[in-house]
């Protein structure tokens, strides 16, 4: 009878406890509703398309020197240095947040000697007197996670070292279309120096013919001015091209990671690279496809998790903790009997007037997370965007291709009859090199279609992704 009597005076004193500590606690104020988030639905994406991009994709373009220069840059270039490490930072982070969960225990052991005042607190014998003292203690500790605190911090610190790992993938997505994209460039400089090359001798036989006519009275000065006018402007762009060429080349060195000048004799050529075909439309998944999308969504769970946390601060903090040791005065005293200590430090912390400032910091969580999730549906409406703005480019420029090839092939045969009729004698040389001028200029164009083509399928490469796969969520702890 007496243990049930007992039993029912504890509970009830349970109860009261929990009573006074609920009604102690600070409230945190009216619920935040979030921003919403953009959905794959929403932007009218329709089922998971079977476009698989390769993960080196660059290799579907055929060259075995970009495959290489691809290699030297994804090893040694600083970007990737430094997001490995801001990754290492962040895993670091996390192994901060998962140690405070569980007990705690400390070893501590120090001396001291000592001049003691006559005239101060401490009392004869030992006041007036040099003495040693030494404290030698094990102290252990623990705070019971009752309301999920340690575990919402860790689970905010694991998103956040989660968003640093796809981070790491997005900057080797970049850097290997910043590589590709720019050898691209080099190619298309140098297939365009080909064709200034034949422009120069075409203008320059041009004013040469122009200057002979001037001469025999068949030419007005306006024709020689004109022809004149069109060789220096030919010059001019040989030199706008060189000028290309050389940054073209520096900037491929420097994403290299190697000097500037490494590269100078990088002579890439468009007809050896190979075009993949493109898909019509984008499907759902893109959205885990893309790492910049899949690094916004893990801030996003990060900033969700930093609420929560937040939100624990308005609750108990209770801390049990124990010491055991020896203190003593004089050191030959230390391991005596007497000198022994121990006890309990149980601890018990309520918020009871820091309401404001709780919620005040609550609040400017709830504003990160709104800013997360405005950052998550805008890197989701970009990614879409630049899919799709890729694949309609593609598209135009495959039609581009086409109807160019039949301009070509067009100019191409009407210089052909004007040849055939210059040897006929039925049309001079003048005619002869205005007719050249139209296949030098359809020569330009295939140049710069065929180079945009090959532009956008590393753009389109890169918006779809890159070949990344997913692999964060199995992310924990820091390797050590």
């Amino acid at each position: 009878m007496p243990i049930s009597i007992f039993s029912s005076r504890t509970g009830r004193m349970a109860w009261v406890l929990a009573a006074l500590v609920t009604a102690g606690c600070a409230a945190p104020g009216p619920e935040h509703p979030p921003l919403v988030t953009t959905t794959a639905a929403m932007l009218g994406l329709g089922a998971a398309d079977t476009t698989v991009v390769p993960t080196q994709w660059w290799q579907g373009l055929g060259d075995a020197q970009l495959n290489q220069l691809m290699a030297q840059a994804l090893q040694g270039h600083p970007s990737l240095a430094a997001a490995r490490a801001r990754l290492a930072r962040a895993q670091a982070l996390a192994d901060v947040s998962r140690s405070t969960d569980g007990p705690h225990a400390s070893l501590g052991a120090d001396a001291t000697r000592q001049h003691y005042s006559a005239h101060g607190l401490v009392p004869a014998p030992i006041a007036g007197n040099t003495w040693n003292s030494a404290n030698l203690q094990a102290t252990v500790g623990w705070s019971p996670d009752f309301f999920d605190r340690n575990a919402t911090e860790l689970a905010a610190a694991l998103g956040q070292a989660r968003a640093a790992q796809a981070d790491a993938a997005a900057a080797t997505q970049v850097l290997a279309a910043q590589v590709g994209r720019s050898y691209i460039a080099l190619a298309r400089w140098l297939a365009q120096q080909a064709v200034a090359e034949q422009t120069l001798v075409q203008r320059q036989a041009l004013w040469d013919l122009t200057r002979q006519r001037v001469a025999a009275g068949l030419d007005s000065q306006v024709d020689a001015t004109q022809a004149q006018a069109a060789l220096t402007e030919a010059q001019s762009q040989q030199e706008v091209l060189q000028e290309q060429i050389t940054l073209a080349r520096r900037q491929i060195a420097v994403l290299c990671a190697q000097a500037p000048d490494a590269q100078s004799a990088l002579t890439p050529r468009l007809e050896h690279l190979t075009l993949e075909p493109v898909p019509d439309t984008l499907g759902a998944d893109l959205l885990g496809r893309r790492a910049d999308v899949v690094a916004a969504r893990w801030r996003v769970e990060a900033a969700t998790q930093g609420v929560a946390l937040a939100r624990t601060d308005f609750y108990p903090d209770i801390h049990l903790g124990a010491f055991i040791g020896l203190n003593a005065l004089g050191l030959n005293h230390l391991l005596s009997t007497g000198a022994r200590q121990m006890g309990v430090t149980p601890a018990l912390r309520l918020p009871l007037f820091d309401g404001e400032r709780l919620r005040a910091q609550l609040g400017s969580r709830q504003a990160e997370l709104d800013a997360a999730i405005a950052q998550y549906n805008g890197a989701v409406l970009e990614s879409v965007k630049q899919a799709g703005d890729a694949i309609a480019s593609a598209q135009s420029l495959a039609r581009q291709h086409s109807l160019q090839a039949q301009a070509s092939a067009q100019a191409q045969t009407s210089y052909r009859l004007a040849a055939q009729r210059h040897q006929a004698g039925l049309s001079n040389t003048l005619a002869l090199l205005h007719s050249e001028s139209q296949v030098l200029a359809q020569r330009r164009l295939a140049v710069d279609v065929r180079a945009r083509q090959l532009d956008t399928q590393i753009v389109l490469m890169q918006a779809l992704g890159g070949g990344w796969h997913d692999d964060t969520a199995p992310l924990t702890t820091a390797t050590r």
